[in-house]
């Protein structure tokens, strides 16, 4: 996993001291526009960082300040959302609110995304602490894998010799290991780290796993149960060992795992996770105008309100039970996000309401925006498609009435069938690029200019007529 760390001119930039400026300008090298969006959830960031500065009797007190996102499909709400995750290093998780059903119903419960977040939580704290035991785990699985390659010697047990001329006994160590061992042992270390033992094989003690799995039926669902065999027998489960021949980068790899397994104390991790999740875990609840309207007693949607009242606790703040332990939701930023065509945030139930204090529309995308899109993010569709295609020795080129072009069938096709917001340009530009990302390994020349006129050879046909382009594009 890789943590977005933000840039600044003078290097890292401390997450105490960014402020909602900063965080929206962190958020502009990806998301174009939606500046109201952008400005609620850098509050909400900051917000968060404020609490912690509080006492903690006053800390319990402040409670965070969910939000909702209006807007089409395609503007970059779950963008948004996800950039500011990684922007603070929280938990983060996206659901859908349409795949819960309310209890009683078969299905996936609402605390279970509770869960979720905890186990990427689990997740993000493991990584951290392998980064700062890797050098240490390195190190030791190197030796055990020298060991391998080249046993050492067990001295032999000390003798006493009592002399004849002299009643003082000294200790002989009988035949000490060589020098030549001790030098030998760092040509292999050199050799081993230079990659001139790849081909060699050695035999390493891998333990068998025979670790039965366990469900356990519960009324919210069935749940993994945390039932660890492993230390409760330890003599049937995870006690044997068999030998196993493999390569040595084969091996090395393995050593390193067992080492950092060794190195990293799961308990510890699980706390923090915990903990983790509890203070700054962002969950993303999207299609939340799908489970908006109010029921008619009958039909798949029976259970829509009963979803919001179960969406309810958690939101407000409730315990749920993980196999790490009791989690509270008191202090978790939900996020949720809809496009609320037909139905509005008022069909929502007044408690779930009041829950979701700040609320932000977003704009449909205009002309201006997808030809921003197309070039200013840094992951943007044009970079990445040079980089793609940069693989196979192209150089790829896109003129301005090239990207002029693309933006302007994506407004066309948007319109005329279905608004998709941002996604349609890459249904746009694979059709466009159709051709040269078919033949790029075969392909002689290696320069190639996108320009207004390539773009509509490719486009026009498909884009008049009304029945291809909702087929094609």
């Amino acid at each position: 996993m890789v943590f977005y760390l933000p840039e600044s001119s003078d290097g890292e930039l401390n997450l105490d001291d960014l402020t909602p400026k900063q965080t929206v300008r962190e958020l502009d090298k990806y998301v174009v526009g939606q500046k109201e969006a952008k400005r609620a959830v850098a509050v909400a960031l900051r917000n968060r960082m404020r609490r912690l500065k509080l006492p903690p009797e006053m800390a319990d007190e402040v409670a965070p300040k969910n939000i909702i996102m209006i807007g089409p499909t395609g503007v970059g709400k779950t963008e948004i959302a996800r950039r500011l995750a990684r922007l603070s290093n929280s938990p983060f998780i996206k659901v859908e609110a349409s795949k819960f059903t309310e209890v009683g119903y078969v299905g996936r419960d609402v605390e279970s995304m509770v869960r979720d977040l905890v186990e990427i939580g689990v997740d993000m704290v493991r990584e951290e602490k392998l980064y700062e035991i890797q050098d240490k785990a390195e190190e030791n699985a190197e030796e055990r894998l020298l060991d391998l390659l080249l046993p050492p010697i067990r001295p032999v047990a000390t003798v006493p010799i009592v002399d004849v001329e002299s009643s003082d006994a000294e200790d002989f160590e009988g035949p000490r290991p060589p020098k030549e061992n001790k030098a030998t042992r760092e040509k292999l270390r050199d050799q081993l780290r230079e990659g001139k033992l790849d081909h060699r094989n050695v035999e390493v003690d891998v333990r068998e796993r025979m670790f039965p799995s366990f469900e356990v039926v519960s009324g919210a669902g069935v749940e993994e149960m945390d039932i660890n065999l492993k230390d409760m027998l330890p003599g049937i489960f995870g006690g044997r060992t068999r030998k196993r021949e493999m390569k040595v980068p084969e091996a090395l790899e393995y050593l390193l795992q067992e080492e950092e397994q060794k190195l990293v104390d799961p308990e510890q991790v699980a706390r923090l996770a915990v903990e983790r999740a509890e203070q700054s875990g962002i969950i993303f609840i999207d299609e939340m105008d799908k489970v908006a309207g109010r029921e008619g007693g009958h039909g798949p949607d029976v259970s829509r309100e009963g979803v919001q009242r179960d969406l309810l606790p958690i939101v407000e703040g409730t315990s749920v039970s993980t196999k790490y332990g009791m989690v509270r939701t008191d202090h978790i930023l939900f996020v949720a996000a809809g496009a609320f065509h037909v139905s509005k945030p008022s069909d929502l139930i007044p408690e779930l309401q009041g829950r979701f204090p700040i609320r932000v529309e977003l704009s449909s995308l205009t002309h201006e925006d997808f030809v921003r899109i197309l070039r200013e993010p840094r992951n943007a569709l044009l970079k990445q498609y040079r980089a793609l295609l940069a693989t196979e020795g192209l150089e790829l080129d896109f003129t301005d009435d090239a990207v002029e072009s693309i933006a302007t069938y994506s407004m066309t096709v948007n319109e005329r069938t279905e608004n998709i917001g941002a996604r349609r340009l890459h249904t746009i530009m694979e059709k466009v690029l159709d051709d040269l990302l078919f033949e790029a390994p075969e392909l002689a020349q290696k320069t190639w200019s996108i320009d207004g006129e390539y773009v509509k050879k490719m486009l026009d046909e498909i884009a008049k007529d009304d029945d291809l382009s909702r087929y094609i594009l």
